[in-house]
């Protein structure tokens, strides 16, 4: 593996609200683990020596490190309080980073990222500058405009998936600018910058968790990966 300094931002925000849970979603049990905890495992494996940092509301900071402890046995991670924004949440983040090298930035409720798909990743951002994971639409796709909706061409459309992958040289200065309603992710704070991104091909399985039938689809997958 490339001798470059490796950084994962995991963001773990959620509130568990949409899964109808009092217990925020990223603390769920997902096979018997927490549900964040599965990608900070995977990242672990796939690239030894990789500086963790995950992001979360300030209020849960002290519940996962006892979480953390009890789930990830050895591997290093360093937990931030979080935002009002994603941007913000990654920005707080992102300032845990010193050295120049290659950042990844996950959402935790996305459990079933591959080593397979982080070392793409890598290797594309070590060439490229950034790897953003994309898959097609499979459905068809409209857009409602003053009332009347009208179809797109789902051949054009792409569904934007993490880990958003990037150059610290890249991802960090374009984090110095002021948040804006536009920016929905890593990609488009980078584009506003003026830099562009490179998509990478993503994996259908990469779900994000949002609802209580995600975590039966993410239990099926898991287990028919075994």
């Amino acid at each position: 593996m490339v001798n470059i300094k490796k950084y994962a931002v995991i963001v773990a925000g959620g509130k568990g609200m949409r899964m109808g849970s009092s217990i925020p979603k990223q603390f769920l049990p997902l096979l018997g683990i927490p549900l964040m905890c599965h990608a900070v495992q995977t990242f672990a494996s796939a690239l030894p020596g990789i500086h963790i940092i995950i992001v979360l509301p300030e209020d849960q900071l002290g519940s996962a490190q006892t979480v953390l402890r009890s789930y990830i046995g050895k591997i290093k991670v360093t937990t931030v309080a979080g935002g009002d924004t994603r941007f913000q949440s990654v920005s707080n983040g992102l300032r845990h980073i010193t050295e120049d090298g290659i950042v990844f930035v996950h959402d935790g409720a996305r459990p079933l990222i591959t080593e397979e798909l982080i070392l793409r990743c890598f290797k594309q951002t070590f060439e490229k500058g950034s790897a953003i994971p994309a898959i097609p639409a499979r459905e068809s796709v409209r857009i409602i405009e003053d009332g009347i909706s009208r179809p797109l061409d789902r051949e054009m459309l792409r569904i934007i998936q993490t880990p958003q992958t990037f150059r610290t040289s890249i991802l960090l200065p374009a984090f110095e600018q002021p948040y804006h309603a536009s920016f929905t992710d890593e990609a488009t704070v980078v584009e506003s910058y003026g830099t562009p991104v490179h998509l990478i091909e993503g994996m259908a399985e990469n779900i994000k968790v949002t609802h209580s039938e995600d975590m039966v689809i993410a239990e099926a997958l898991l287990r028919v990966r075994g």
